[in-house]
This record gives C-alpha cells, structure tokens and sequence, in this order.
C-alpha cells in the first residue's frame, strides 16, 4: 500500500479497536495488503497470509466467496466506484462470524479498474440473532461446530486415506482448533506417522524422522504420543518445557519451535488402540475442562472412523486380490502387433464387479481377444467371472469359431446353476492377414481406428448375453468379418469406461472415439491416453476394463514405400478418401506424375468390389525395385469370383472397367487370397519406360 493511502499508526490502533481493518487490492497484479487490524479480522497471523486473495481460503468459506465475487464482477461492470456486502467466515475455533466488507474502486484513466481500496469490519453485532450473548452459550456452540463439523467430515471418508486427507487437509486442524497435527497408525509393535499437518514437523515428527519411514517402537517410551497409545490415557500439556522434562529426547526439538502446548491423544475403537493424535497450540496456557472433555470426544469421532476404514481397507485387498487373481498375469508378446490392457476395479469395498480381459494364443499365428462383464457387484460375479474365462479361454484354443466358442461358453454359464449372466465381445484376429472375425453377446461391440486417425464402429450382429441366450434357447452369434491393415488400432472396452450416471452412453462413446482419435499411435501410449482422459468421467461405480491392439505399420523401406487402407462397404466417403490418399502418397513418393492413372484404376477396382461383393476392400500401394522400379495397386475383397474382361455394346453402360485398367496400367491380374482375392496392376515411371 502506498504510504498516501496507508492511514497513520494511530488510525490503524482506533481501528483494530473498533474491530475494523483495512485493506488495499491491487487488481493488476492480484495482490492483497491488510493492516494488522484487517489480519485480526479474518482471524489470520501474519504468517498465515502471502498476499493473495486465495490464502483468504481458508477462512471464507467457498459459498460466501462466490458471492463476494459476484458484487464485486457487478460492480466493476456497471462502472460503480464502490461495493459492500455482509458475508461469514470461519474463524479457528470454528464458530461462523459475520463480517462487512466496503470498497472504493480506484480506474485509471481509460476507466478500467485498477485497485479497490476498503475496510472490513466484525459485523457480528450488526445482525442480533447471530450474536454471542455468553461466554457458555459461546462455549456451547464452538463444542457444536467444532463436533458436527468433524462428524460430517469423516462421515464421507471411507479409506484411511480419506480419514487422513480430513483430519490434514484444509481447515482440519481448525476442526480441532489446533495449530498443528500429527496423526499415527498402530502397525504391530510400531507407531506408523501418515498424517501431518500445519506445524507439525514439531517435536515429534522431528523424532519420527530419525526412523525408518516415519515408524516409531511404541515400546519407546521417550515418546509422549506413543506412550498415550499404550496407556490409552491422554496427555494435556500445557507448557512444552516441562514436558522436556519428563522426555528429555524433546529438549532439543522444543527449544526450536513456536509452540506452547500439545495435546496427545489415544485413538481407541472397541477397547483397542489403533493409532494416536497429536495436535499442538500456539498461544495457549492451559486446557479446561471442556476443552479436554472436547479433545477426547473428537479423538473418538476419530478411532471410529480410523477403524471403519481400516476394516474397508482389508475387505479392499480381499476382494481385489481376488479378482486380480483370476485375471491375466501377463499379457503375451505377439509378433505383428502391440497390445495393451488396462483395469480398474469398482470402488466400494466388497462390492467388485466381474469385468475381465483375456489375450489368448491360437493356432495358426492368431490371437484371440475378450472383453467381458458378469452380472453383479460381489465376490460371487468375480468366482464366475474366473470360471467363465477358463472356460471361454479352452473352447478357443480347441479351434472352434468364435460364435461356437460363445455359444459353449453360453451354455456352461446356464449349467453353473446361477441365475446371473453375463456379456462378452470376443475376436478372432490373424494378424498374417489382418482378418477379423468379431461376435458379441449383449456387449459393446469394438472401435477400429484407421491410419488416417479415423475412428469407426463395425456393425456386429449381437446375440443375447451368456447364460440367457441357452435359457430362452437362441444361442446363436452370427460372426462378423472385418480387416485390420497393417498400422490400424482395435479397441475393445467394457461398458464402465463409457457410462456416466444420468447421461446417454452416446455421449460417453464420442468422447471415448475423440480419446482413441487423438491419441498416440503406439498401444501403450494410447491406452494410458484413453484411459487419463476417461477414468475421470467414468463415475458408474462399474469396473473397467480396456484391451488395445494394434497391427504393426507395413511401411515398406525408403527406397520401396508401402501404404495400407481400408474401404468399408458402408462408407460413402470411402472412395474418394482413399483415392486423394493414393495421390497424396504417390506425391510424397516423388512419383505424381502416376497419380491420375492410378486414381482411375483404383476407382474402377473399388467401384467393382463395393458394387458386387458383400463385404469391403484392403488397398495396397507400393513401390517394386527388382527387376524394375514401378508401382504396384492392390485392392484385396472377400469375393473368390474373378473378374473377366467383356466387350460391352456401344449404349451399354458398364463392362468398360478392366478396358480402362488395360489402357492404364502396364500389366494387371489377380492372385487368390485365402479367402478372396487379390486385383493387381502395376504403373512404370516414365524414367522407367526409358
């Protein structure tokens, strides 16, 4: 503040006398000035206050903040060289005050605000019903704050880490009115430090540290804390030099910090000790009786907690050790692609889902890929989840196809004797090929993600969910055949990724094709972006799983580039996509001056695939060095009938399609290919052809 506008030391006294304060906002830099009067207001020690406007946090509470900064946003809008209003804070000992706020806005000379220069005042006066008209009726309603306050707090802690997060985050040693805190877990024979908080590096923690990770023997009778957690009985100290006295290790600590008492407390949940509390004061002299009545009963609020959580902590590990335990240990390597799994389990104590994953070896150089979900939230879905995918997992390696394999897997759920089912999306790939064959059982069907960063989502023919699909006798799963060219991703998922309690799952399925678009090409890159950009919005308490593959790239060399793409039938856009990706390449190659040619060989090609053949089609372009350079066009379909060269009549409108590859290309034929076929023409550079 500018000596100018600072009022002289005696105003600054009348002021703080009058409980009112000063305070000079520069807008500009968001930089905040109290005197020592408006510090007192607020309830703040010089040391507690950096400046800015966001250390007030911790005394105004976010609901009033928000209305602080809607009159002042009102004010600085209408022009208005002034604002005030009524608004509460919380003071230490965690009684609400009303306080009163006016500014002057200082603008500059275009008009934009620059500054706010004001006062504050304790208002608690102002308003009658809200006033304090005894030191018991004071008393009495800090002991209410103070309780319910903590009761609701931990009421929606459900880890010990919450309870922790409570007890040490903001305005949790004001709960206690304390200036610094301590909180340790018996672990065996051993004190264990988790929690620290304001000060609290004090005594003690200052000790803690000469241990092995914040343990400390409570067999240690140096400690005062650990001594309270032996006895069961609470240590009030209300002068730490004389506590030196009585531990003579804390002399050295006491001298060096600000504190002026302590108070050690036993956390004890049905008659046994399962952790301590410390927490310590500055500026107090003694305790009173309430305040150890208060201190006490606050610990119990605390031990039941501790132990609530850690009671859900072991059913945690229970239940997930389970569930981890039937699922994949390791996901194998496989040549020709990268895969990536990643797995979260729901989040409420026993409560785990039946969701997995599985990657299965098969003959022939392919891989099986799974995702499911069985019905339910208990131990019980993840033993059927376990028996399920051993079972899923041999009738594909037996050989069978996928839709046999879901429908035997089918029909051993409906003979568990259990009336839950479960969905399940299972594909066959060969990663020689890059054939696909996908069926699904009441699931999600898989995303493909091409080359060009496209995302798509095959039609697959669903049947009914495992188990039901035997009950109401209609196992059947037709399979669907896609084609996965060399660099496209597969993405499988289950429904907890995408599901959003009161949100279409529409909406979580864009957002997952946008994570899957813009994301990194390789599988595990890709799957850690899904998956920091999902989990955040996946709210459904559901698990989750995720499973990635991608067929690795076929680029070819510099010298003899090779590009792959894929035309789904259904895709109108597909044709002249894939033509301006020819041209491009072939531009990128040094090798435009081909690009008309095979633009109208490779319209022609496709043209006669997506016309009279039900499926879509691979497109291959590359470049041939021996024994001559040229390019080469595949266009790869499932159709085993070859095409045959006619001579059309003079008003016929098709059969002219291979007369214009001849006229084109140098050379063309075709090749089986499992099975389809393959359509080749080649194109010789003019260089070439001299």
């Amino acid at each position: 503040m500018a000596a100018r506008d600072r009022p002289d030391i005696g105003a600054e006294k009348r002021l703080a006398l009058n409980r009112m304060g000063t305070f000079d906002w520069d807008l500009e830099r968001s930089t905040l000035v109290f005197d020592e009067g408006g510090l007192a207001v607020f309830d703040l020690r010089p040391d507690e206050f950096d400046g800015m406007a966001d250390s007030l946090a911790r005394r105004v509470p976010p609901e009033e903040c928000a209305r602080l900064t809607t009159a002042l946003r009102k004010a600085l809008d209408a022009g208005q060289s002034s604002y005030g209003g009524y608004f509460q804070i919380r003071r230490r000992d965690g009684l609400r005050q009303w306080t009163h706020v006016r500014g002057h806005i200082v603008r500059n000379e275009e008009g934009a605000p620059v500054r706010v220069l004001g006062i504050v005042r304790n208002a608690t006066t102002d308003l009658a019903e809200f006033s304090v008209v005894s030191p018991l009726e004071a008393g009495r309603q800090r002991t209410t704050t103070m309780v319910q306050g903590t009761t609701q707090a931990l009421a929606q802690a459900v880890t010990v880490d919450d309870v922790t997060a409570v007890l040490t985050g903001a305005g949790g040693m004001e709960r206690f009115g304390a200036d610094g805190l301590i909180l340790g877990l018996v672990e065996g024979s051993a004190l264990k430090i988790v929690g620290l908080a304001g000060e609290p590096v004090a005594i003690l923690t200052e000790l803690a540290l000469d241990h092995v990770d914040n343990v400390l023997p409570l067999a240690d009778h140096s400690q005062p804390l650990a001594e309270a957690v032996l006895t069961q009985q609470p240590r009030f100290v209300a002068s730490l030099p004389e506590l030196a006295e009585r531990f003579p290790r804390l002399a050295p600590y006491i001298r060096r910090r600000r504190l002026d008492a302590a108070a050690f407390l036993p956390l004890v949940a049905q008659a046994r000790s399962i952790g301590g509390l410390g927490l310590f004061y500055r500026d107090r002299t003694e305790f009173s009786a309430e305040d150890r009545n208060l201190c006490i009963g606050l610990a119990g609020i605390v031990g039941q907690s501790l132990q609530r959580a850690i009671l859900f902590d072991e059913e945690r590990k229970f239940a997930t050790d389970l569930q981890s335990s039937m699922l994949p240990r390791h996901i194998p390597d496989v040549d020709g692609a990268e895969i990536a799994v990643r797995y979260r389990t729901a989040w409420s104590g026993r409560d785990v889902g039946g969701d997995w994953y599985d990657v299965i070896l098969l003959p022939r150089g392919r891989i099986g890929l799974v995702v499911g979900d069985v019905q339910g939230h208990d131990t019980h879905a993840a033993a059927i989840m376990g028996q399920l995918r051993i079972a899923l997992r041999a009738y594909a390696a037996e050989g069978h196809t996928p839709s046999t394999v879901l429908a035997r897997a089918s029909r051993f759920l409906a003979e568990l004797d259990t009336e839950r089912f479960a969905t399940c999306t299972y594909a066959q790939v060969d990663l020689g090929s890059g054939a696909v064959k996908a069926v699904r059982a009441g699931h999600l069907g898989p995303m493909v993600r091409h080359t060009d960063g496209r995302i798509g989502w095959p039609r697959l023919r669903g049947g009914l969910p495992l188990g039901l699909a035997t009950v109401f006798g209609d196992d059947a799963y037709p399979e669907t055949r896609l084609d996965l060219v060399p660099g496209e991703t597969l993405v499988l998922c289950t429904d907890g990724l995408v599901e959003e309690p009161g949100l279409d799952i529409d909406v979580g399925l864009d957002a997952l094709a946008e994570a899957v678009r813009t994301g990194p090409a390789e599988a595990e890159a890709l799957a850690d972006h899904v998956t920091e950009g999902m989990w955040e919005r996946a709210k459904s308490g559901d698990d989750i799983a995720l499973l990635v593959l991608r067929r690795n790239p076929d680029v070819g060399t510099a010298q003899a580039p090779r590009v792959h793409q894929y035309i789904h039938q259904a895709d109108p856009e597909g044709l002249a996509e894939a033509r301006a990706a020819l041209r491009h390449s072939l531009e990128h190659w040094g090798l435009g001056v081909l690009a008309d040619d095979v633009e109208v060989a490779a319209g022609e090609l496709l043209g006669n695939v997506l016309l009279h053949t039900e499926g879509g089609a691979v497109v291959t372009l590359e470049v041939l060095l021996e024994p001559d350079r040229r390019v080469r066009l595949w266009v790869n379909d499932r159709s085993s009938v070859r095409p045959h060269r006619r001579t059309p009549g003079e008003s016929a409108t098709s059969g002219r399609g291979l007369m214009m590859i001849e006229a084109v290309a140098e050379r063309w034929g075709v090749e089986p290919r499992g099975e389809g076929k393959a359509v080749w023409c080649e194109f010789v550079p003019p260089a070439a052809e001299e």
